[in-house]
């Protein structure tokens, strides 16, 4: 593993918004280094940091100075198109809400993220049912995703961010609509994707749930800290 970059790499990485009233620094001065098939929890209360941080690693948003690092390209020099295209193949995402379309299949829904890929439609059909067989629903593999438990969503959500086997997957309060036992059944989840060689990153105000990570960090008032 020496001389191998990490997955992902923050560089002095500050974001700075200008709401009315004045700038607010979201994140100041971030240094990350995740190496690959590492799991980090970041944990801290709503408003630290978190969201923003996830936002930047997962390139859908530039920070206002500093570096985020892809295998140890600069995402930020990268051209706009060439910047997607390495967002689309190489992070997958969960978010707190699930973010599924409501009236389309829990398979349509994970099927859907192979657009980006512009795989044959019977080729993302097979690789979707895959994915929706790692995380325990097949047998709903038709259903609406309106008409599926919480935890059901957001096992469809992580089935969809993992299909096109991604480098990073990034979790932002992914059991934060859950109970406890549909949290417990998407860690396990999470688990055994990280057993499986995945690098993830993910966020919670849930300290409870450090015990899944292999290394934490926390986000106080946008500075990140290892520990």
């Amino acid at each position: 593993m020496s001389g191998t970059p990490p997955v992902l790499e923050l560089r002095g990485v500050t974001r700075v918004f200008h709401p009315p009233g004045g700038a607010v620094a979201a994140l100041r001065d971030a240094e990350l280094a995740l190496p690959g098939g590492d799991f980090l929890m970041v944990t801290g209360p709503s408003g630290s940091g978190k969201t923003t941080l996830l936002n930047l690693c997962a390139l859908l948003d530039a920070p206002t100075a500093g570096q985020v690092l892809f295998d140890g390209r600069d995402a930020g020099a990268l051209p706009e198109e060439e910047r997607c295209a390495l967002r689309a193949r190489a992070v997958g995402m969960v978010f707190q809400r699930f973010c599924l379309l409501p009236h389309r299949s829990a398979l349509e829904n994970v099927a859907f993220r192979f657009r980006y890929a512009s795989a044959p439609a019977d080729e993302a059909r097979a690789r979707a049912e895959c994915a929706l067989r790692e995380v325990g629903l097949w047998a709903q593999r038709e259903r609406p995703a309106r008409l599926l438990s919480a935890g059901e969503m957001q096992r469809v959500a992580i089935a969809r961010a993992v299909a096109l086997r991604p480098r990073l997957l990034l979790a932002d309060e992914p059991t934060g609509n859950l109970d406890a036992a549909a949290a417990a059944a998407v860690m396990e989840i999470l688990a055994a994707l990280h057993q499986g060689g995945l690098t993830i990153l993910m966020a919670t105000h849930n300290e409870t749930l450090l015990r899944y990570a292999t290394r934490r960090a926390q986000c106080r008032e946008g500075l990140l800290r290892a520990g």
